[in-house]
């Protein structure tokens, strides 16, 4: 088996393990909350989506950003997808598009905030739906919600897709 299968399979044992941890009184805190918020430097109490994306690439040996601000998982080397305004796979800095796969990060852009502001693994991408796996997020998908979920979401609101393990 190639290292990077390896890698990959590896990142999503260890993101799929987390789901059905839930904060402890709702309020982003709680034994495994609080384990992903101080991998990145967080106390409890802050959002912590990115937090458990971070956790998980680094359980995983994957070098990350190891921040809780959402954008910061999406630097122009790394993003291998974006909505355009007809929904497709958009060639990012003049390389080739790809499509989602397993373990790569998306992320929801949230106008009011004016940037990405909620992320997760895409667990499987068709052209309609995405299945995620997303910490703070709730059954109704909420960007401030209480535990680790797989969701299915619209591809079309997804906002960017980024790429952190490319040995395969």
């Amino acid at each position: 088996m190639k290292a990077g299968l390896m890698v990959l399979l590896s990142l999503w044992g260890i993101y799929t393990a987390e789901i059905g941890i839930r904060e402890q009184s709702g309020k982003n805190d709680g034994e495994r909350v609080e384990m992903y918020l101080a991998y990145v430097g967080l106390k409890k109490g802050n959002p912590w989506c990115a937090a458990f994306v971070c956790w998980s690439l680094g359980q995983a040996k994957i070098r990350n950003p190891r921040s809780g601000w959402s954008p910061d998982l999406f630097p122009a080397k790394k993003v291998c997808w974006q909505r355009s305004r007809i929904l497709q796979m958009k060639p990012v800095d003049g390389g080739a598009a790809r499509r989602p796969r397993k373990g790569d990060v998306f992320g929801i852009y949230f106008p009011d905030k004016k940037r990405i502001a909620h992320v997760g693994f895409v667990d499987s991408w068709d052209d309609k739906y995405v299945i995620t796996v997303e910490g703070n997020t709730n059954e109704a998908g909420s960007r401030e919600g209480d535990g680790v979920y797989r969701k299915r979401r619209l591809v079309g609101s997804i906002y960017q897709v980024a790429r952190w393990e490319e040995a395969l």
